[in-house]
Parts: C-alpha cells; sequence; structure tokens
C-alpha cells in the first residue's frame, strides 16, 4: 500500500510525505510511484532551460521508518511497550553500562519519543476532525489525563539517572527527552485549541481551561528546569529556541532515518557500452589506416590523407555512438540508484530518474486525470504546456524491515521536498491592472493578482493496482498560495 501527502513547507518549497507499507505476508515488496508535473510554457520550463542536474538540486528526499503506531492511552498504560521498553533499557543501563546497553538505553528512548509525538499528532487531528459531538469534551480531558500520565512516568525515571555510577552524557540524553517531550506537549495543546476555536467553539468554551492549565504547567515546569521556553517580543531568545527546537527534533527521530548510498544506476554498463563505442570508432580508424596503407604505401601523399580524415571520422563515430548507446542506456536505466539501510540490515533499494515527456506519450489515464479546460486543451495543441516525469522504483526487504529493532515497522516514508525557485524566473509581475466603471470618473483601476497553476498527478502502484491524485499548486513571485487537491 502506497499513501502519499502533499502541502507547502515553505514560501517555495512543497513538501510531499510517501508511505511505503511493506506486506508482512511477502518477503520482497515492489513499489512504484510516479510524479507527474505539468508546467504552463509561458515559464519557460523545458529540457534546455531546466537540467537533470538542477531538478536534482530543487528536489531533496529522506528515507526513514513509519513511526511505529500506537494509541495516547496505551503509551500512557506503563505496563505496555514503550513505556515498558524503556524501563526495561534503564534498568539493564544501571545494572551495567555496557556498550550494547547504552545502545539499547538511548534507541529506547528515540522511539519512546518518535512515538509519542505521532501519537499526539494523530490524537489532536482526531479530536478536532471528528464529526462526533457528544463525547468530544470527554475525549479532550482523556487527552489531557494521557498527556499528564505520560509526562509524569516519563519523568519519575529522572532521579534514577543521576546516579554518580551513569555518565552525565547519558544523563543528558534522557534531559533532551524530557525537554522534547514538554515541547510536543505544549505545541500540540496549542494545535487542539487553535483547531476548536475556529471549528468547534462551544467545546473550546468548556475545555479552554483545562488546555491551557497543562500548557501553562509545561511552561512552570520548562523554567524550572532552564529550558528554553517562548517569550513575547524577545526575539534573540526566540531565534535561539528555534534552533533548538530544531535541533531536539532531528536527535529524537534520528533513529528512524535510514542510511543512504546514491550511485549511478548501472554504471559498469554504461562504461562497456561507452568503451565500446570508443572501440567502434578505432576499427573504423584503423580499417581506412591498413587499406590505405597496403594500396598507397607507408610514405605516401594518399596515406598521409587517409590518416588525417580517419582522425577527423573517428572522434565523430566515438560521439555518435555514444550519443546512440546513451539514448539506449537511458531507456533501460534510471538516473540513480539508491541503497537504503539501517545500521546492520540493507532493507532495500531505490531507483530515481527524471525527464521531460512529449504529449503523444503521456499515458491517456494521466491526461484524463489532468483534466485540463477546454480553451487549454485548445492552446496545448501549440504546446501550452511542459510535463516532467519523475519515476520512483523500490524494493523493500520484509524480513530486514523487522530484525531492526524491538518495534514492528510497517514500512518506510520518504519525505520529498520541491523547491519550485527556478518555476518563478521569468513570471509576470503579481500586480495586473484591471478596469472598472466609475460614474464620476468614468473608470476607476482595480488591482488583479497574477497567479500560475502547477499540476502535479501523482501516481502510485502496489500489487498491479494504481492509485491517481491530482493536486494543483497556486503560486506566483511571491511563492506558494494554496494547494488544491482534487479526487
Amino acid at each position: 500500500m502506497i499513501d502519499e501527502n502533499v502541502k507547502i513547507h515553505d514560501f517555495f518549497s512543497l513538501e510531499m510525505k510517501v508511505g511505503f507499507v511493506a506486506s508482512e505476508k511477502q518477503k520482497i515488496n515492489d513499489f512504484a510511484f510516479n510524479m507527474w508535473i505539468f508546467i504552463p510554457n509561458s515559464l519557460d520550463i523545458n529540457r534546455f532551460t531546466y537540467t537533470k542536474e538542477e531538478f536534482y538540486r530543487d528536489l531533496t528526499s529522506h528515507i526513514r521508518l513509519i513511526t511505529p503506531s500506537y494509541l495516547l492511552k496505551n503509551i500512557a498504560d506503563q505496563q505496555l511497550p514503550p513505556f515498558s521498553f524503556l524501563k526495561n533499557s534503564i534498568d539493564k543501563l544501571l545494572s551495567d553500562q555496557s556498550k550494547v546497553n547504552m545502545i539499547s538505553y538511548e534507541y529506547q528512548l528515540k522511539m519512546f519519543l518518535s512515538i509519542v509525538k505521532s501519537a499526539l499528532r494523530e490524537e489532536v487531528s482526531h479530536l478536532a476532525n471528528g464529526t462526533w459531538k457528544n463525547d468530544r469534551d470527554i475525549s479532550i480531558l482523556s487527552y489531557l489525563s494521557n498527556i499528564e500520565k505520560i509526562a509524569t512516568r516519563y519523568r519519575s525515571h529522572l532521579p534514577r539517572l543521576q546516579s554518580p555510577t551513569v555518565s552525565k552524557e547519558l544523563l543528558e540524553y534522557f534531559q533532551f527527552g524530557d525537554e522534547f517531550l514538554s515541547n510536543l506537549i505544549e505545541f500540540h495543546t496549542f494545535r487542539l485549541i487553535q483547531a476548536l476555536k475556529e471549528r468547534h467553539s462551544g467545546t473550546f468554551e468548556r475545555t479552554k481551561g483545562a488546555l491551557l492549565a497543562i500548557v501553562n504547567k509545561e511552561i512552570a515546569y520548562k523554567k524550572e528546569k532552564g529550558y528554553l521556553i517562548v517569550e513575547d517580543g524577545v526575539n534573540r531568545n526566540n531565534h535561539e529556541l528555534v534552533l533548538h527546537l530544531g535541533m531536539l527534533k532531528k536527535y529524537a527521530e534520528s533513529d528512524l532515518y535510514l542510511d543512504v548510498k546514491k550511485g549511478k544506476d548501472g554504471a559498469w554498463v554504461e562504461q562497456i557500452l561507452f568503451s565500446l563505442a570508443a572501440g567502434l570508432s578505432m576499427i573504423f580508424a584503423t580499417v581506412i589506416a591498413f587499406s590505405f596503407q597496403h594500396k598507397y604505401g607507408t610514405f605516401t601523399m594518399p596515406m598521409f590523407v587517409a590518416l588525417i580524415v580517419s582522425y577527423m571520422l573517428k572522434d565523430r563515430i566515438k560521439e555518435l555512438s555514444r550519443y546512440y548507446f546513451a539514448h539506449k542506456f537511458n531507456k533501460r536505466y534510471f538516473d540513480h540508484k539508491i541503497k537504503i539501510s539501517t545500521h546492520s540490515h540493507e532493507v532495500g533499494w531505490v531507483k530515481e530518474s527524471m525527464d521531460f515527456i512529449s504529449e503523444q506519450n503521456i499515458p491517456t489515464e494521466i491526461v484524463k486525470k489532468r483534466d485540463r479546460s477546454s480553451i487549454l486543451e485548445a492552446n496545448n495543441r501549440a504546446g501550452s504546456e511542459r510535463v516532467i516525469r519523475y519515476q520512483t522504483l523500490m524494493q523493500l526487504n520484509r524480513e530486514n524491515i523487522d530484525t531492526n529493532g524491538e518495534y514492528p515497522a510497517a514500512g518506510v516514508n520518504e519525505i520529498f521536498k520541491l523547491n519550485i525557485s527556478h518555476f518563478i524566473q521569468k513570471m509576470d509581475n503579481t500586480e495586473f491592472p484591471l478596469y472598472f466603471p466609475d460614474n464620476d470618473a468614468g473608470y476607476k483601476i482595480v488591482h488583479g493578482e497574477k497567479i500560475y497553476y502547477l499540476n502535479l498527478i501523482l501516481q502510485a502502484k502496489n500489487r498491479e493496482q494504481w492509485d491517481l491524485k491530482r493536486y494543483r499548486i497556486v503560486f506566483n513571485r511571491n511563492g506558494i498560495q494554496n494547494i488544491e487537491t482534487f479526487d
């Protein structure tokens, strides 16, 4: 199964999170994912102005394991994972600070934090978007009770780690987690307050006091511990806080990210083909030289001319052969092959390629999903859009994923970030003058906003089933304005 989500990352970047869920019944799982980008021709983006190298500079991706899924109420139960796993790793560390126990302790700590983060996000989304009404207030109180239990039970281990036998470094790891956990509770509770205020005003008024109480409690706790907090109007401190939050997040989630090793797909085949091209050109030059030498002798003018001509043609034959073989090579091989692995096991590989696709080579179902308007379809005969196809093939080894740790992993997430700065370089100004009748002055000028549409079609295949989703990116010289989703 493949899941995807597209959102705005910043003014000039899209973020696409694609989940590849590996079946537990299959050892080897194969996936295919295509991204079709329809670009207005007026932006002058084509294979001559926008190269593969520039595209891959604009597209960054990170591959990580899917966070194990737990309900918040189950996390709050210290007899169940992940609390039981965390407690056991601390117990082993306190009894024997071996390298194995230290690695296990840090791993369980990071996994606990990642799982809590994921559970908080899902719980808040459920509370904010659920259609039920009668028990929303009760569920919010349950949410508050669970996060208070989680924070209290996590912090109950701190005195145990303040033993003289525990190194300062290992204690700091736990304190990093403590600060990160406090920030998670504060952030997601504010998200819940904002969502309730915008969508469920009655529930907001009834639960606002209790929600703010848990936030204020965490802020007071962070002050007590000397952790950074948000300060109103103190920009320098808030700059440091934003940087610190990013570092904590990177630390807490680092064990989910996979090691990647990128190389050219079929590199040795490419070198063999290029060597063959050089050999063909040398065969031609040698045949010419031998033929003229046999007929006219070694030191003659015809032999001299033949050597010059054969040398000139040899290079052209070599380049034409290289071009021919490269064309055949690119049709069969991808641009890159990426090996993905944990610290100890290779879990699979990813292949990726990018190219501009002509209109006649776009599959019918993609054109249909693009759903061009009549005027655009008429203009498209003159080439009103350019189309980029980005292909990804992924293979995952289910057994190797399962051996990564004590937690079951459903598969991997690949997170793409596409920067569209190249696409705005030849845009018009955002303001567009429009005339409107006025009885006194005769007319007045109304300022309209010039926008462009970037249509994105995501095509995913798993077990012979293709899924299509279309997104329309609204943007102009000021950046991305909105993302529209079409079923």
